[in-house]
């Protein structure tokens, strides 16, 4: 009797071969199973486009955000297999769909305190990201759950999976002695990210900006209620080094790729660095609205933030995201930044306009970013 020959694939990438095959198959005589070492989908192969495969089979934790859905785009691109678990109504992430070819982006509902999801979402994966965050607290979950307990848990699981890459995102002023509590608790997770998965790459950017960003976006709104921005000391005591959202998308895929990139900490920064009264002047500038600062003792900031979190939805402004914005940049010479990974950092000069177009007047709508003065910069 002839043996027919079948080439399984591993259980922990496809489901096993089941009884709906064949049974004129099932019933030739012995089979000789081979299991391979790796699926054939996860060996790179083409010329790196989208409907290309990179070998990477990705799980990425936070999609939804404002990072995820430029960083999911950057993998998509390159022809990698994305795995998005998401708490929200599928059609709300619907859009992250045509960011990968056909097939090649599989969303799955997850629950952040229910381990088995985690599981399940890292079962077919080798790389892991997570980008899960909030810039306030809910009743539901604080910011210890959000950034400690949540990125301790997918790590620990990650681990013992046997994900060849974890990448956590962090941010470049996370301190424990920190007067913001989300700066405390970011600090504290990363220790804890640290401890489940030894080999983690940690992301440490500075507040980066965007087109659907909370902090360009966040200032220029301000117009909306009175002709002059709040700012703490006006804003002199204050240097932020902002970076563009596609330069931390793709300072994590290159990570994906580097080989020497486990274990280390990356510190991701603009160019350069501003005063923030220079920078949200700036800000007006490229909107073409009047700028007026004024101070405003933080204890009365806090008030009026104190107002805003009432809203029971999405608060426009918290007391923690004033201490946050308020906070000077970090400076990390001894880490690892864009450059290593091969990247030149894009500057405010030259992205500011894409996020600000929309704050003009009609008439100002295509006038001349040349017109507009640099913001001044500073060297400490």
């Amino acid at each position: 009797m002839a043996a027919v020959t079948l080439v399984s694939r591993p259980v922990n990438v496809l489901p096993r071969i089941s009884s709906a095959c064949s049974p004129v198959v099932l019933a030739a005589g012995p089979v000789a199973v081979q299991h391979r070492q790796i699926h054939h989908a996860l060996i790179p192969k083409g010329k790196g486009g989208r409907s290309s495969s990179s070998g990477i089979a990705a799980t990425v934790f936070g999609a939804s955000g404002f990072l995820g859905r430029y960083v999911v785009n950057r993998l998509g691109r390159i022809g990698s297999q994305i795995v998005i678990p998401h708490r929200c109504d599928q059609y709300d992430v619907m859009y992250l769909r045509p960011m990968g070819d056909l097939g090649q982006i599989i969303f799955m509902e997850w629950d952040a305190r229910d381990k088995e999801s985690i599981k399940r979402a890292i079962a077919h994966s080798s790389v892991v990201i997570n980008l899960v965050g909030r810039e306030w607290e809910t009743s539901n979950y604080k910011f210890e759950d959000v950034f400690v307990t949540i990125p301790q848990q997918i790590a620990k699981a990650s681990r013992e999976a046997g994900v060849t890459k974890f990448i956590h995102m962090s941010h470049l002023n996370a301190d424990i002695r920190s007067p913001s509590k989300y700066l405390r608790n970011k600090a504290v997770g990363e220790i804890a990210v640290r401890d489940e998965f030894p080999d983690a790459i940690i992301m440490k950017p500075s507040e980066f900006f965007g087109r659907e960003d909370r902090f360009f976006n966040h200032f220029a709104n301000m117009r909306w209620f009175g002709k002059a921005v709040p700012l703490i000391g006006m804003g002199k005591k204050t240097v932020k080094q902002p970076c563009h959202v596609v330069d931390v998308a793709k300072a994590i895929v290159n990570a994906i790729k580097d080989p020497d990139a486990s274990g280390k900490t990356y510190a991701l920064v603009g160019p350069s660095r501003y005063l923030l009264h220079d920078l949200v002047e700036y800000v007006y500038a490229v909107s073409c609205r009047p700028f007026v600062a004024y101070p405003m003792p933080r204890p009365l900031y806090h008030l009026a933030a104190r107002f805003f979190e009432r809203n029971p939805f999405d608060p426009w402004t918290t007391r923690d995201k004033v201490d946050r914005f308020h906070t000077t940049d970090m400076k990390y010479p001894g880490l690892p930044g864009f450059e290593d990974l091969g990247i030149t950092p894009s500057s405010v000069e030259q992205k500011a306009i894409e996020v600000l177009r929309r704050h003009r007047r009609f008439r100002f709508l295509e006038a001349e970013l040349g017109e507009t003065k640099p913001a001044k910069t500073v060297t400490y």
